[in-house]
């Protein structure tokens, strides 16, 4: 029996930091830009750096994609 490997992106998302791994959460639970933002004592524009580097990580190219893999995968 073959050993059970992560897929690429379940492998990608353990790569993220823990930040960035929060703040994928929040926005697959459905908050904004700016809830997640005041949720994580940060500015907007970070949160949207956070997000640029989280899709560039998993190879996703937009928020609602990004959302679909976060619900899948737990996050």
């Amino acid at each position: 029996m073959s050993p059970i490997t992560a897929s690429p992106i379940e492998a990608s998302i353990a790569s993220l930091s823990p930040r960035e791994q929060e703040t994928l959460h929040h926005i697959a639970a459905g908050r904004t830009y700016l809830q997640t933002a005041r949720l994580m004592g940060l500015s907007q524009h970070t949160v949207d750096a956070y997000l640029r580097r989280i899709r560039a990580k998993l190879n996703v190219h937009c928020t609602a994609e990004l959302t679909r893999v976060a619900i899948s995968l737990g996050a």
